[in-house]
């Protein structure tokens, strides 16, 4: 028989697995090929003779003196005929021929040795990739399963799952591939999976770990990252040496290292913050570049309100909202962005309406608005154990307020209710009707069906009654189209009466008549 020794360290380096795990799957698969051979009653070991190279047989009989069942039982007589000193009850083991396994029991060790030894290198791999896990791998695009992206990463197979691929990123097989390994699962049956990244914060860390030493030799940390992966991404970071700038570390040089991460999400645009220990800075830098005129901070709802000029309105919720929402996601604060006329707009209507109840001054006014209590509704609606968090009140004044506050609101809600039967008696009466009003609202851009309705469940049946409308807060809420929309229709119907005086003050032209001009032709020619 030849000599393993040999093969066994070939396969085992080639497979990375060590010898002697070799060693026992080949012990185990010779050993079921021979109960397949010989039955699986009877005692049979299975031992690697290192010395020599090869696998032992043995199979173990116990001696007796009569005989009853040959399979398991070996009379004296032949036992002393292998072992001079063997005794009635000792287990003797005969060592059997490999040969006569036959061809049925060797194609059975070689599937159980494959087996084995596929398990094994699936456990190194696993044990490798569980290391491996936060960091970033490079493979080969192998083929596509249901929207899946599998990955050959050498030694294994990866999988870049739909929902952790970047949105309108592109591959075919072949093309070399980088991502994060996000986690690696092990499987029922003994396998692994690793699950691939290029969508998570943690891929972007990663890549500005590997473009920029000072981070990866710990001088400059990333404190925190958000993405909107393929569109937009943020990270703050910070350095432990005063002398280096943690931004410009990772802009580089006319901007090389950024935008070799760029490249790298191809085209994602990335904001690089300053982080500050104090959250109100942290969440204006957060933000930049809108300029901020006010931070309100509630600890208790761990938000913020930001007021901003109103010109920079737009520019701090970035499109679709986009900035605020990285900005939030990046600090773990909630945050909410009012321009100043909004926030004074407000602050107005929560003096009017706070002011009303019964024993609530100016400071408490202020001192409500800043937890969150912007009008008497505010107030009635919430909990006694709500109220006695706002410094000044105790239980006694808690529901006093409330019982003031509800017979506010009453107020409140029967004047709003006989304000707009006004509007619409007004309405009715206008020369072109309700009708007619809501055909004029149809002329304006941006103004849809739904908000006309909207309009008139708030009581606003014409394009005046909007316009004259000077608080925009209370115009947002009581029809339930939002303070934003409302001050869009403002404008759009503050343009469109504008357009419209312009066009009267035009005098009516008429086309200029062109004389015909006289025929000099002289009569018939």
């Amino acid at each position: 028989m030849m000599n393993l020794n040999q093969t066994l360290e070939l396969v085992g380096k080639e497979k990375g697995i060590d010898k002697v795990v070799l060693i026992e799957a080949l012990e185990e698969a010779v050993k079921k090929a021979a109960e397949r051979r010989f039955g699986p009653d009877r005692d049979i070991e299975v031992h690697y003779n290192e010395e020599l190279g090869e696998l032992e047989i043995f199979e173990f009989r116990t001696v007796v003196d009569k005989v009853e069942d040959p399979e398991k039982e070996l009379s004296l007589e032949e036992a002393l005929k292998l072992d001079p000193e063997a005794q009635v009850g000792d287990s003797l083991g005969i060592k059997l021929n490999m040969d006569d396994l036959g061809r049925i029991a060797a194609q059975t060790a070689k599937q159980v040795l494959i087996q084995r030894v596929r398990e094994a290198d699936a456990a190194l791999v696993f044990e490798e990739y569980s290391d491996r896990q936060g960091e970033l791998v490079t493979g080969v695009v192998r083929r596509f399963e249901r929207g899946d992206i599998v990955v050959d990463l050498g030694r294994a197979e990866a999988v870049l799952p739909e929902r952790e691929q970047v949105p309108r990123e592109t591959y075919r097989p072949g093309d070399r591939v980088m991502a994060y390994v996000l986690e690696v699962l092990e499987e029922p049956r003994g396998g692994h999976q690793i699950i691939l990244s290029r969508s998570c914060p943690g891929f972007l860390v990663k890549l500005f770990e590997m473009e920029v030493p000072e981070i990866a030799e710990g001088i400059v940390t990333v404190e925190a990252a958000a993405r909107e992966p393929g569109a937009r991404s943020k990270i703050a970071v910070s350095s432990r040496d005063s002398d280096v700038d943690p931004v410009g570390a990772c802009v580089g040089m006319k901007g090389a290292r950024v935008q070799a991460v760029v490249q790298e999400l191809r085209g994602e645009k990335i904001d690089i913050v300053p982080y500050s220990p104090d959250p109100a800075t942290f969440v204006c830098n957060a933000l930049a570049p809108v300029e901020v005129s006010r931070v309100i901070i509630n600890e208790d709802t761990h938000s913020m309100e930001i007021i901003v000029p109103d010109d920079q309105l737009s520019l701090g919720i970035g499109r679709k909202g986009q900035n605020v929402r990285l900005a939030s996601q990046l600090t773990g604060w909630r945050i909410d962005i009012n321009s100043e006329s909004r926030v004074a707009e407000m602050w107005k209507n929560a003096i009017q309406s706070l002011g009303k109840i019964e024993g609530v001054g100016d400071i408490m006014i202020d001192t409500l608005y800043k937890y969150g209590f912007r009008s008497a509704r505010d107030v009635m609606t919430a909990s006694i154990e709500q109220l006695l968090e706002v410094p000044g009140i105790g239980p006694k004044m808690a529901e006093k307020m409330q019982r003031s506050a509800a017979r506010v609101v009453a107020e409140e809600e029967e004047q709003m209710r006989l304000e707009a039967e006004q509007r619409l008696a007004e309405a009715e009466a206008s020369p072109i009707g309700l009708e007619g009003e809501r055909q004029r609202f149809l002329e304006i851009r941006g103004i849809s069906e739904r908000h006309i309705e909207q309009l008139a469940q708030g009581g606003y049946y014409t394009i005046l009654q909007v316009h004259e409308e000077d608080n925009v807060v209370k115009l947002g809420e009581i029809t339930g189209i939002g303070i934003k929309k409302a001050r869009q229709i403002k404008q759009a119907i503050a343009n469109y009466l504008e357009e419209q005086a312009r066009a009267a003050l035009l005098p009516d032209t008429e086309p200029d008549s062109q004389d015909t001009p006289e025929d000099t032709t002289g009569g018939e020619g």
